[in-house]
């Protein structure tokens, strides 16, 4: 069995609240504040806001940041947990495989979604051509008296 390489752990004062660590995970990843924002789908001030214990996120974005920052859920709320790794370099890749899941599924949903619709239309075509009478090529006629 492979033996995984481990790091020291970051530890400062400022982890002492949610806000702390939520900064100090943001800074190790190397991600801004608006990156962040926006792979949680939230306002760049309403990160802001929680990385100042001004507010606090909901469960699901708790769970989204710690996925982006490749920390645990429970390091973020009580310190106690996988926090973020000193070797900057390690970081990202969790939050890389994260986001390769979303988009490989994204991309999954995406390819459904035109087969879809591509048999939407042939089927309309299909229904459009029958209704049509053949020798009647000109369309409808407005107009004659």
């Amino acid at each position: 069995m492979p033996t995984r390489k481990v790091y020291p752990r970051m530890t400062d004062s400022s982890d002492d609240t949610l806000g702390g660590r939520l900064s100090a995970a943001r800074d190790a990843s190397g991600l801004s504040l608006a990156d962040v924002a926006n792979r949680v789908g939230v306002k760049r001030d309403s990160l802001l806001a929680w990385e100042a214990d001004r507010a606090e996120p909901r469960p699901s974005n708790l769970i989204d940041l710690a996925g982006i920052l490749g920390v645990s859920p429970m390091w973020l709320m009580t310190g106690v947990g996988s926090g973020p790794i000193q070797e900057a370099g390690d970081l990202p890749l969790e939050a890389l495989k994260l986001d390769l899941q979303r988009l490989t599924e994204a991309h999954l949903e995406c390819g459904r979604l035109i087969e879809k619709i591509a048999r939407q239309i042939e089927t309309y075509e299909e229904r459009h051509e029958s209704r049509c009478d053949p020798g009647d090529l000109d369309g409808p006629v407005m107009g004659r008296a």
